[in-house]
């Protein structure tokens, strides 16, 4: 019975996993539920799109950059987070406190102006294992005339060490 307790603990892990499916985007998935009925007229872009890791340490490194920026009026920031790709849909990985915005992307008293672009400029994924995968950021604010808009964009993270020559 030890055995069959121990060998359930043991490869518990290796299932949950191994079911995981993290897959690539194509574009036809549904965008979560939170952007239905409203406006995209926030623009995000992440440098690079594609996102090559670097070793440092033992910890691998995705070092990118992701800008925000609405042209047609100023927004006050109502929400931000990201998604992650995985099972052939977007899983919300995690949205973030309002107070975060103005020490990750300098947007001060959640007010983004007019055509200003705001930089998080070490927005970076930082883990221990080497998998490449999709996350999706986003923003939801609203205009000076009271309308509900949003924005997204996504990144791609590669397994494809980066390694000095």
């Amino acid at each position: 019975m030890q055995r069959l307790i121990l060998l359930i603990v043991l490869t518990t892990p290796l299932l949950l996993c191994a079911q995981v499916d993290y897959g690539t985007p194509d574009g036809t998935e549904a965008l979560p539920d939170k952007f239905n009925g409203l406006r995209r007229a926030i623009d995000l872009a992440h440098f690079p799109a594609t996102n090559h890791p670097v070793e440092e340490d033992g910890t691998y490194y995705w070092k990118h950059a992701t800008s925000v920026i609405c042209n047609e009026s100023p927004i006050e920031v109502i929400e931000y987070g990201a998604y992650l790709f995985y099972n052939g849909k977007w899983n919300l990985r995690k949205s973030y406190s309002l107070e975060e915005l103005q020490a990750t992307f300098g947007i001060r008293k959640n007010k983004m102006n007019q055509a200003h672009p705001y930089t998080w400029t070490d927005n970076w994924r930082v883990g221990n294992d080497l998998f490449g995968g999709w996350a999706m950021w986003y923003f939801i604010g609203m205009t000076t005339d009271g309308e509900k808009v949003y924005g997204f964009a996504t990144i791609e993270t590669t397994d494809q060490l980066l390694t000095s020559k």
